[in-house]
């Protein structure tokens, strides 16, 4: 047998196959694990509901394949007027004129544009502090250090989701000399924390204390209901060390898509872009077309106040169960997340498990396994973003993804309803 590499072969088989696969297996469960869309956006007055995107991207998208050029390779950096696009519409947002050939470059998600960055920097051994886990990190030969974001002492009660804290003498205890890039979430996936100007100010004079790349992870920032502050944004000294990245996937809920893109300072841009055209070359040019469309009109369409409104509707509809239950939740500032507490829900003694949720796993991974079986609702267990040392910050909870129909979401609330028997 041919052995397969360490950095995939010491992996733990991923959440997404366990519970995804397990949905599948279980007729009639409401999944609200994986945050892919099942949404009708109210934006666009559109008939269509369940997983689709704004009709005027989807029309875009079509009459993409009628132009010659979207039926070939697109420049490695991106398509010319989705790099415009991108520039003119995130100008007024980082308060400087973005130069759309220098610094901005378009990948295949953001997933891969961080992995681009990531191998565009780290070199064997070189470390990343992070407040969140991405094992791209380790695949690129960098060392996983991980910062925790703390929750607030009492979690007996409903809470902002700003009140999870990061101890600012605990990052610095991280840096070493092998210190490379800090790698920063805002909002945060899984907790929905935006982070603060004082936070983000400390974040990123310890990287010019120390001259780290900062990577700035902001794929949640037009689903934002506090106004989203931008490292980049803060300080020239920042802006000259910072990769932010952004997501259309998440912006216009089209997932599928795989488009993303970084923006940040032409000797930044210039190394990722280079590991971009050696790991993927180019990003589909359709769909990038499509994107670029979208940016230059979704302003005018009102789309991202009537998304942000569309999104608190739906989070309203899913809370209403955890407050009657009496369960608290963590009340997020951006994105589509919902991370409730069950620490008070009691699983019947001798209930069945397979190894896959039970072994070195925390015990929420078995609570959402008994969740989805039991109750018929699929959620994700938190600590997947924890490493095993900081797994206790998070395994009493469990973590739903709004971003779905209310009619989905009222089903849900309908199954949930069950857990009142297993409440102590």
């Amino acid at each position: 047998m041919i052995r397969p590499s360490a950095k995939i072969a010491s992996s733990n088989q991923d959440v997404w196959t366990i519970f995804n696969t397990a949905a599948a297996e279980t007729p009639g469960v409401v999944h609200l694990g994986q945050g892919f869309m099942k949404f009708a956006m109210l934006a666009t007055n559109s008939k269509s509901h369940s997983f689709n995107p704004p009709d005027f991207l989807l029309d875009a998208a079509k009459k993409a394949l009628d132009i010659v050029s979207c039926n070939q390779y697109s420049h490695t950096k991106g398509r010319e007027r989705l790099r415009k696009a991108i520039a003119n519409v995130y100008s007024p947002l980082f308060n400087r004129k973005i130069n759309y050939e220098t610094e901005v470059v378009v990948t295949a998600g953001a997933n891969e544009g961080m992995f681009s960055a990531w191998a565009a920097f780290l070199d064997q051994d070189d470390e990343a502090p992070r407040f969140f886990y991405v094992s791209n990190i380790a695949m690129n030969g960098g060392k996983l250090v991980y910062c925790p974001i703390h929750p607030p002492s009492d979690e007996t009660k409903n809470m902002s989701s700003a009140e999870w804290t990061v101890d600012m003498q605990e990052l610095r205890s991280l840096v070493t000399p092998k210190t490379k890039v800090i790698t920063l979430n805002t909002p945060h996936n899984p907790l929905g924390k935006m982070f603060s100007t004082e936070e983000l100010l400390n974040i990123g004079q310890i990287a010019v204390d120390h001259n780290l790349l900062i990577l700035s992870d902001e794929v949640y920032d037009r689903l934002d209901y506090t106004p989203h502050r931008r490292i980049a944004t803060l300080n020239p000294e920042f802006a000259s060390r910072t990769l932010t990245v952004c997501s259309a996937g998440k912006t216009f809920g089209a997932t599928g898509w795989r488009v993303g893109w970084l923006i940040g300072v032409p000797d930044l841009i210039k190394y990722v872009s280079a590991a971009h055209t050696r790991i993927c070359f180019t990003v589909n040019s359709p769909l990038q077309e499509a994107c670029a469309y979208a940016l230059e009109v979704a302003e005018e369409k009102n789309y991202y106040k009537q998304t942000v409104s569309d999104y608190s509707k739906r989070f309203a509809t899913i809370r209403t169960v955890f407050d009657d239950l009496g369960l608290p939740y963590v009340i997020p500032q951006g994105g589509y997340f919902l991370m409730v507490n069950f620490s008070k829900v009691s699983i019947p003694s001798g209930y069945k498990f397979p190894d896959s949720v039970t072994v070195n796993r925390a015990k929420d991974f078995a609570m959402a396994y008994w969740l989805l079986k039991e109750i018929g609702v699929v959620a994700i267990p938190p600590t997947e973003f924890f490493i095993a040392e900081h797994a206790h910050l998070a395994e009493n909870y469990l973590r739903f993804a709004f971003c779905k129909d209310v009619e989905t979401l009222k089903e849900a609330v309908c199954k949930l309803r069950k857990l009142e028997a297993y409440i102590h």
